[in-house]
């Protein structure tokens, strides 16, 4: 998995106050959770841009003080009206611990359904796994070329060497939907058949 590096400031002054002062200056207020207390600093927005604005995930190298930690992002808020950032949730990770986190998914393989006229939803785009960091993938791998029309790929059909899937098995990933195109090829192709069947048909007296 990727790493970023982000430069941070511990923070003595906790409360409503003190958060709105450094967002009033463009910063940031975090926290990252941790076994032996909980660690609170705050960065410039800009800092964060390479962590929140990509559908990437990353291991957080977090340098707060000149002393670095390891984590990943667990939770972010957003001003409901100039979208600012307001406020990240950290938790520390370490090499020996399972860490719980979602992962992107990435499709690949043209789907038979689709070529056949089919309509390709995709249901999610992450996939909650729980393994070691040094296992954790940039990204997890769905191959979907055999899915035919009225096929679908649920969590319960995935598994990842190393990882364990957390997220209900009974959740429907991507599916390949009859679409109007389909069902007008169907139509095209029984009308043929439906006019030879009448015409072979004899008349009534």
């Amino acid at each position: 998995m990727k790493s970023i590096e982000i430069k941070a400031v511990s923070r003595d002054q906790f409360g409503k106050k003190s958060s709105n002062a450094l967002r009033a200056e463009g910063n940031v207020p975090c926290v990252m959770y941790r076994e032996k207390g909980n660690l609170h600093f705050y960065a410039h927005q800009n800092a964060f841009r390479g962590l929140v604005y990509t559908p990437e995930v990353f291991i957080v190298n977090l340098i707060v003080d000149d002393k670095s930690y390891n984590a990943v992002m667990k939770d972010i808020q957003f001003h409901p009206v100039t979208d600012h950032i307001q406020h990240i949730d950290f938790m520390q990770v370490s090499d020996d611990k399972p860490v719980i986190i979602d992962i992107p998914l990435k499709i690949t393989g043209e789907s038979s359904g689709v070529k056949a006229g089919g309509k390709l939803r995709v249901k999610r785009r992450t996939l909650k796994v729980k393994g070691l960091v040094k296992d954790l993938p940039e990204d997890l791998t769905i191959d979907i070329t055999n899915i035919e029309i009225g096929q679908s790929v649920k969590i319960g059909d995935l598994s990842y060497d190393k990882l364990e899937v957390i997220d209900n098995k009974r959740a429907m990933i991507v599916s390949v939907d009859v679409s109007r195109v389909s069902i007008k090829d169907e139509e095209a192709a029984a009308a043929p058949a439906a006019e030879a069947s009448a015409a072979e048909a004899p008349a009534e007296e």
